[in-house]
This record gives C-alpha cells, sequence and structure tokens, in this order.
C-alpha cells in the first residue's frame, strides 16, 4: 500500500489534460518529468491527487499487467476506476466511419466515448490488432476514433501500433539499473514465436529508446523489419538526442558487447493477414531463441521481456529465471510509471 508523504513531489511541467496515444508526441523532458515522479512515488509514496475522480478502463482485448496495474494505481491514488469489457460487460463497438450497422456490433464509438467522457476524469482503451490489414491498423483506427470523439485524456493501454505504459515503464527500469540511459548498447531481439504478435511493444521500445539517446541495434530476420516511416522517426529521435540506431540481420552479431537485450517477437508487415504465409517463413527461424549463449556474448548483460513470455521458445529457463532478468521489475514499474501519469494528465 501506498505511503503518504507530507511533501509530495511537483512536477516542474504540467501535462494536465492531455492523452497519451504515444511517446513520439511527448519530448524528453516531458518523459522525463514522468519518470522522475515514477521513481520518487516508487521510493517516498504519495498522496490522494485522484480523490473524486472515476477513469474509465476500456479493453476489447484480455490483460493482466495492465487490468491489475491500472486498477491498482488509480485506487492507490485516491480515485475509482470503471471496468468495461467490450462485448461481454457493454455493448459491441463499431468504429468505422459511414458504416451501416447491420451485423453483430451494437453502439459506435461516436457515443460511446462522448457519453463516458461525461462520466469520467480520463478513458483508458486498450486494443489489439486483427491482423488482418496492415495499411489500416497502421493508422490505430479504435484509439484513434476515441482520442478524437472524447472530450477527456484517452491513454493508451496498448493499440495496434503502440505501447507507451510498458515503454515507459522499461526506461524507468534501464535508469534505475543503470543511472544513466544516454548511449546505453541495447539491443531489441526478435525471437520465434507459433503466432504471428502486435508490433506494439517492438515499435514504443525503438522509439523511446532513441528519444533517451540510447544506442539501438534491433536484430531481426529481414522479414521482420519494423515499419520504415516509424524506423525514419526513430532515427530522427537518435540523432537528435546522441544516440544510434542500426537493424542486423545477425542476432549473435547484434548481441556482441551490449548491455541489454530486450526480447520479443512480432508479426511481419510482409505477410500482414496472410498467417499461412507467413507461418512457413517463420519456421526458418526457430532457432531465435534468447538462451545462455547469446547472453554470454553480452557485456554482463542483462535481459527484459514485457511479459507474457513462452518459456524454453522465447527465452530459456535458465536466464528467464537468473539474476541478470529485469522482467518482474518492468511489471512492477508499470503501476508506478502508471501512477504518475495519471497524476500528471488529471
Amino acid at each position: 500500500m501506498a505511503v503518504s508523504i507530507t511533501r509530495r513531489p511537483t512536477p516542474r511541467l504540467t501535462l494536465k489534460g492531455r492523452s497519451i496515444l504515444t511517446t513520439g508526441e511527448f519530448t524528453r523532458e516531458e518523459l522525463s518529468e514522468i519518470l522522475d515522479l515514477a521513481i520518487q512515488y516508487k521510493t517516498l509514496g504519495h498522496g490522494r491527487p485522484l480523490r473524486g475522480k472515476s477513469i474509465a478502463l476500456v479493453f476489447f482485448n484480455p490483460s493482466l499487467r495492465t487490468r491489475a496495474s491500472m486498477e491498482i494505481a488509480i485506487h492507490q491514488l485516491g480515485g475509482h476506476a470503471v471496468m468495461l469489457d467490450v462485448g461481454k460487460g457493454t455493448w459491441t463497438l463499431e468504429y468505422r466511419e459511414g458504416v451501416v450497422m447491420d451485423g453483430d456490433r451494437s453502439e459506435h464509438l461516436k457515443e460511446a466515448a462522448r457519453v463516458l467522457s461525461r462520466y469520467v476524469a480520463a478513458i483508458g482503451v486498450r486494443s489489439f490488432p486483427a491482423l488482418r490489414s496492415f495499411e489500416e491498423e497502421r493508422k490505430d483506427p479504435i484509439l484513434r476514433s476515441f482520442a478524437r470523439y472524447s472530450s477527456v485524456p484517452i491513454i493508451n493501454m496498448e493499440s495496434a501500433m503502440s505501447h507507451p505504459l510498458q515503454a515507459l515503464a522499461d526506461v524507468m527500469t534501464i535508469r534505475e539499473t543503470f543511472g544513466l540511459v544516454d548511449q546505453r548498447q541495447v539491443v531489441l531481439c526478435w525471437t520465434y514465436h507459433p503466432k504471428p504478435l502486435p508490433m506494439a511493444v517492438p515499435n514504443s521500445f525503438a522509439l523511446i529508446a532513441a528519444q533517451f539517446g540510447m544506442n539501438l541495434t534491433i536484430a531481426c530476420p529481414p522479414e521482420y523489419e519494423l515499419d520504415p516511416e516509424l524506423m525514419d522517426m526513430v532515427r530522427a529521435h537518435a540523432h537528435r538526442n546522441g544516440g544510434l540506431v542500426r537493424v542486423l540481420h545477425d542476432r549473435h552479431e547484434a548481441c556482441r558487447g551490449t548491455e541489454i537485450i530486450y526480447a520479443k517477437s512480432w508479426g511481419s508487415r510482409h505477410y500482414y493477414g496472410r498467417w499461412e504465409e507467413e507461418q512457413a517463413v517463420r519456421k526458418q527461424y526457430r532457432d531465435w531463441i534468447v538462451d545462455e549463449a547469446l547472453m554470454r556474448a553480452t557485456h554482463r548483460g542483462y535481459f527484459m521481456h514485457c511479459l507474457p513470455v513462452r518459456r524454453n521458445v522465447v527465452v530459456t529457463d535458465a536466464v528467464l529465471d537468473s539474476e541478470r532478468s529485469l522482467v518482474i521489475q518492468q511489471a512492477e514499474n508499470r503501476l508506478h510509471v502508471q501512477k504518475a501519469l495519471l497524476a500528471m494528465l488529471l
């Protein structure tokens, strides 16, 4: 339970009333303020800045860490979380414009977002991609529709293409581990997984690593390179903040001498929506796992992953359970960055 303190930390910058859809919409100074407050909340405790406020948490998809940490964060800050599972505890929601709603969706986001805005101080949204059309889903249509029609801040709890809350927790973990984040040697390493997964976490980690001036290597098979438009943005942020970005297709070369391996699987944009074709390609890379041999190639490197993770598919038991694994610390830090963000936005 959080401990109240007489003198609460006060951020220098105000983010009041803003939404967080991606970290790219915030400056490094603003992101650093969120992390400063999160670390102070974690070590010193906090008051109840959300007293009397309600926040809607809208889930189109399942969750463990996000659901638990958001609900607890709101409660510990004195607020009330309204949990909404779309299509289970609520009506099914349509987001497409101009559609004839004669199918299985009962309510349009235009009404749902505006009605919720009359009830709550902010709306959190979690909506995974359907993995059908890359050109449509790269625009994050559900998240952007909520942002268009809501009159209160929208908090992205993971969308088709972005997961800013996880990215903030990742940088907080790196900062706690090393002290300084600039020029940290970090590898974002694609790994095998039996299913195609969303790109939200790798997109967001690549972006925030560049925003904080890390030296980022993305290790992936050629078929799994990230969106070129996103990579242009990542390289621009890295240049502005003194970091470097490179993409390598040899994971052993990429991980040699690195300080952090951040493992994550994601689907191929080249085979988006064509799983049978991608499956044949993906099987060629079953050996892309983070194991003891890969970790030995690092400079006393740490292992990171956003969870959930498939043991002995993405990473071996020995690596995941080692003292150099930061995954539980990352998961805990979701709670603290979300508290700081909620307090600053509201």
